[in-house]
Order: C-alpha cells, then structure tokens, then sequence
C-alpha cells in the first residue's frame, strides 16, 4: 500500500470496526502466504490453500480501498 493509503489506516483504524476488521484480516493472510512462499515445493492442496489466500487477500485490500475511499473524499 502507498504511504497516503497507510497514513488514512493509522487515523482511522481506532475508530472504524469494519476497517480495523479487513486491515488485520489482510495482515493475517500475508504472514500465512509468506509461510507458502518459503517452501520449495507445494503440494496440490497447498497449491490450492495458496491461491484460496491470495483470492481472500485480493478481496480484503479492494474492500479496504472502498473503505479509505470515503474517507479520502471526506
């Protein structure tokens, strides 16, 4: 994320559930791929469980983009 997008999480974190909510779930989602992304090789099913991640975190960063949206248009 750009420092502009990371700056209006930091003001609103505290007070925004629905925000604070997707923030820590894309936060969890990147440490568990970083895991995948150690190993040499996956199997099928990690292979699958990846791409499960990276489809759940894609969807997390577009509704946080939504969310920080109406705040940079406030």
């Amino acid at each position: 994320m750009e420092k502009w997008e990371e700056s209006l999480i930091e003001q609103h974190i505290g007070e925004d559930e629905e925000l604070r909510k997707y923030v820590e779930e894309h936060r969890r989602y990147k440490a568990d791929l970083e895991k995948y992304n150690l190993l040499n090789h996956l199997t099928p099913e990690e292979e699958i469980q990846k791409k499960v991640l990276q489809k759940k975190k894609l969807q997390g960063k577009e509704r946080i983009f939504v969310i920080l949206e109406k705040y940079r248009t406030a």
